[in-house]
């Protein structure tokens, strides 16, 4: 599958149900060495606390990952593994 494809698909977890975002917004980690893609970092809507140029994050680990459907793009997260961190480009 091209990256292309993956645009516009929703991300949900399977374990709770939750949506965290789309493909569209996200960013990628990739190995620089062999080219694979690591994970997938996807703006974390679940701040209320917002300040002026922060980026906070949720790291989604490419293994993680279920499935790749036409709408949507199916993790298995646990709620206790979804962390928000501040990256800064």
């Amino acid at each position: 599958m091209r990256l292309s494809k993956l645009g516009g698909k929703e991300i949900v977890n399977l374990n709770d149900g939750g949506r965290l975002g789309v493909i569209a917004d996200s960013d990628l980690i990739i190995d620089e060495k062999t080219g694979r893609i690591l994970a997938l970092l996807v703006p974390d809507r679940r701040s209320q606390f917002k300040f002026f140029g922060d980026k906070y994050e949720i790291e989604i680990p490419w293994d993680s990952i279920r499935k790749i459907g036409n709408d949507m793009l199916i993790i298995e997260l646990d709620e206790n593994n979804i962390t928000a961190k501040k990256y800064t480009y």
